[in-house]
């Protein structure tokens, strides 16, 4: 799908990513405004730059290793890695070079909280536009005799992947807004929840699309995911059997200030 305006003819795919950039960033501050940012806004200035020049390292790395024999036999590598990006690789990348950042700037507070529904705004953006470029982005799914089948193409039947992920992330908004209404979480939940999620369903996602197994029959993507959840194994083994460390009822924090108050 391409716009024309006169004599420009412009693609869907660009159209959306500039608007998933524009619209997340202007939702960011938004929150930010809206509610205490416990970090500096120098500290913050910081993080969003080791979030943005990790975000796009890993990204171009990661989706370059998407296909590896391609980029090993190829005769233009750097071509490639420059015009390759995935999602996965973005996140985690921005998640390392916040890490990395914040040991810098003696940062200790959690500072992925802010971006976790912008981010989740803007990957459902960009993902309209991939889902309108068709067969021309590799986000597609495998061929499939189910209801939801579409040709993206050419011609064949498919697992529309893009329109999965965009329904998978509104329902995980709405999930952790109900959260939140009803519970306190742990400053740096809502970021770890995102993540824990998304790459969860990214994982099983691989499964329906056309994909390079390159170790134990899993995608470099698959592999990614799973260095991911391994990274955030404690919060997961928190969520599953200490819910009540990360999650707390508002009650439970009003008592327990009370019995402070009386304390001598």
């Amino acid at each position: 799908v391409s716009f024309h305006l006169g004599p420009l003819s412009i693609q869907a795919h660009l159209v959306f990513e500039t608007l998933a950039f524009f619209t997340g960033f202007r939702y960011f501050l938004h929150l930010r405004k809206g509610q205490r940012d416990h970090i500096t806004e120098n500290n913050r200035v910081w993080i969003f730059i080791g979030a943005s020049l990790g975000a796009l390292i890993g990204s171009r790395l990661l989706g370059a290793l998407e296909s590896p024999s391609a980029l090993l036999n190829g005769n233009h590598p750097w071509l490639q890695l420059l015009g390759s990006k995935t999602m996965v690789g973005g996140l985690l990348g921005g998640l390392a070079g916040v890490e990395l950042i914040k040991q810098r700037i003696g940062e200790t507070r959690s500072s992925g909280d802010l971006f976790t529904f912008p981010l989740i705004l803007g990957i459902i953006i960009g993902r309209i536009g991939c889902f309108l470029n068709g067969m021309a982005e590799p986000v597609y799914g495998l061929q499939t005799s189910w209801i939801t089948g579409m040709d993206l193409g050419d011609g064949q039947l498919r697992h529309p992947v893009a329109l999965y992920e965009i329904g998978f992330l509104l329902l995980l908004w709405l999930s952790m807004r109900m959260i939140e209404k009803k519970f306190l979480p742990q400053e740096g939940l809502r970021f770890k929840l995102f993540m824990i999620t998304y790459l969860a369903f990214r994982f099983l996602l691989d499964f329906i699309k056309p994909r390079e197994p390159v170790l134990a029959g899993l995608s470099t993507i698959q592999l990614a995911c799973l260095a991911g959840l391994a990274y955030y194994r404690v919060t997961i083994f928190k969520l599953i059997f200490k819910q009540r460390a990360l999650l707390r009822h508002p009650q439970e924090i009003q008592a327990g200030n009370g019995e402070q108050s009386r304390q001598p």
